[in-house]
């Protein structure tokens, strides 16, 4: 079911954004259908495959069947910032009683209980943001070492008030966050970068805006084989490193770029030790191998090699 515009009778939007991966999707989808929520929400999804939206096709066939208020888009602007901000720009115009805003990726299925437990989350402490675990399942078998890998590492414990969330992959979001900042919610620099919801949540944080850890909303995500190898895992670590890197340029104020420098040649010096020390520590190459890559991908946009991961072949 399309939504009519200005629908008024919906609490909460759960925002899907998609590229080429309609089986996924697929999947994704219906776990996100499957919610049994106190109150009404509704579903956003953006294609971003203008020339072969096979996920809006596969979402419309579902969809056709539900209640559910619905809304199908297509994004043309290549980009995951782009796609993501066309995603919470249509939930914010067409749902605008919604109060809350979540994401969810194409390649994730949610629990049972999820999207209660994050809005529940929301109205009991107030507050702005909500993020919950999302755990990986890998395809293929890998060794310890990788499972175990810091990439797949995420916030744990009880349910409780933490500084910052750092993806976007499980989180919820606040309308009045969005009012704050304005579009484009995501900053574009970050669209083939990867990262701008770290940068957004690193404003969010810089706002004050209060950010709570929901442990029982539980997101499950597949690791594909091809990204559970060494040469994806040390690509990652260079590229979460010229993330960190362009997030601390945009954000230390005054003098930044002499902080940015002492800060990279710091992170050098500790990424040295610290992968040798991971490296005695465990034996383990790949592992070991984080940190110092982390650093070296701090200096990489500095001569002009910022990763472009999400930049898609036609």
């Amino acid at each position: 079911m399309n939504s009519t515009p200005l629908d008024s009778n919906v609490d909460a939007v759960v925002c899907i954004p998609t590229f080429r991966r309609p089986d996924w999707l697929r999947q994704t989808l219906e776990s996100v259908l499957s919610q049994k929520t106190d109150f009404p929400f509704a579903i956003v999804i953006v294609d971003n495959d203008a020339a072969n939206p096979a996920g809006h096709a596969v979402a419309k066939a579902m969809l056709d069947t539900t209640d559910i208020p619905s809304t199908l888009e297509i994004e043309p602007s290549q980009g995951n910032c782009h796609a993501i901000n066309r995603a919470f720009s249509s939930a914010l115009d067409t749902y605008p009683s919604a109060r809350w805003f979540l994401m969810i990726d194409d390649d994730e299925i949610a629990e049972a209980g999820w999207l209660q437990h994050m809005v529940e989350t929301a109205r009991r402490t107030a507050a702005d943001i909500v993020g919950g675990p999302v755990t990986r399942t890998f395809d293929a078998d890998v060794p310890a070492s990788i499972r175990n890998h810091a990439i797949f590492g995420s916030i744990e414990g009880a349910t409780r008030q933490v500084n910052m969330i750092h993806g976007s992959g499980n989180c919820l979001i606040a309308r009045h966050v969005f009012e704050r900042f304005g579009a484009p919610f995501f900053d574009l620099r970050f669209n083939f970068l990867g990262g701008g919801d770290m940068e957004f949540f690193t404003r969010c944080r810089l706002a004050g805006y209060k950010t709570w850890w929901c442990a029982e909303a539980i997101i499950h995500e597949t690791v594909p084989s091809d990204r559970s190898n060494p040469k994806w895992l040390m690509k990652r670590s260079i590229r979460i490193g010229s993330i960190n890197f362009v997030i601390d340029r945009l954000h230390m104020g005054a003098f930044a770029g002499v902080k940015v420098f002492a800060k990279n040649l710091v992170s050098l010096s500790l990424g040295v030790v610290r992968s040798l020390g991971i490296l005695l520590r465990t034996g383990e190459i790949v592992p070991a191998t984080h940190p110092l890559l982390m650093s070296v991908g701090r200096m990489a946009p500095l001569l002009g090699l910022t990763p472009r991961p999400y930049e898609a072949k036609a």
